[in-house]
């Protein structure tokens, strides 16, 4: 796969792919990593890339020209069929599954927009979506590029240890992932689940499902509206719930 990155700061977008299970992903030669500063066509002595937006208002906007023809660059250095995003606060909220479509694409084009926002001209002509981390605004969009990058990079084939560590990930099936424990079996006090250290491993998958239903009950019921459970989970989440319920209640006796 090849990333294309069209941003202000190429050397802090370059630094995602230095290390981790993206550098690890870089090294083996599953993604590229490629950056195109718009000061590279610009045309002045200052290498201006933003200016006052029409009909006035605080802070400068991204100009079209030198933004149109790093994008036209970046574009035609990916196979067809790459997706062209632009990180941006009024974009649709990032989800795993958009994570997931991108990870099949043969490449990205990711622009970082920088100021105000970018000239509405260049979106309406080069940019095919738009994506948000959240319900914030950042200094610039480097940071939700190396996101995608970051989460992209870890689902091609060969990036982590294990084939389902991915798999098992938070959202990967629409569940938050359950709780995880490691050595030693008693912590402060705390002991691991007595299921973790039984070597029934399918008590295990039940424990696990069981816990990663009701965590996302807790912490997450968005995930679960409108959801049609299979009986077994079903089963698994009345479980959770009477037993979350029953340690409340004693717990305020």
């Amino acid at each position: 796969m090849r990333i294309e990155v069209v941003t202000l700061f190429p050397e802090q977008v370059a630094a995602v792919a230095a290390y981790g299970v993206t550098g690890r992903a870089a090294d083996r030669g599953l993604f590229e990593l490629h950056c195109r500063n718009p000061r590279d066509w610009t045309t002045d002595v200052h290498r201006t890339v933003d200016d006052r937006p029409f009909g006035g208002g605080p802070g400068m906007t991204m100009k079209p020209e030198p933004l149109a023809a790093a994008l036209d660059h970046a574009r035609a250095a990916v196979p067809a069929g790459s997706p062209r995003i632009y990180l941006s606060p009024q974009g649709r909220p990032l989800t795993q599954q958009a994570i997931e479509r991108f990870a099949r694409a043969p490449g990205l084009v990711l622009l970082a927009g920088r100021y105000e926002g970018v000239d509405e001209r260049v979106l309406e002509t080069r940019v095919e979506e738009e994506w948000s981390l959240g319900d914030y605004v950042l200094s610039g969009g480097e940071l939700a590029a190396m996101v995608v990058i970051d989460a992209v990079a870890r689902l091609l084939p060969g990036a982590l240890g294990g084939a389902e560590s991915a798999s098992d990930d938070s959202f990967a099936q629409g569940l938050l992932e359950g709780p995880q424990y490691t050595r030693p079996a008693e912590f402060e006090g705390r002991q691991v689940p007595p299921v973790l250290l039984s070597g029934d491993h399918a008590g295990v998958e039940r424990w696990r499902r069981r816990e990663a239903l009701g965590r996302t009950w807790l912490r997450r019921p968005d995930l679960l509206a409108g959801r049609e459970l299979a009986a077994d989970d079903e089963a698994l989440l009345d479980e959770f719930i009477a037993g979350h319920r029953h340690a409340v209640s004693g717990s305020k006796a």
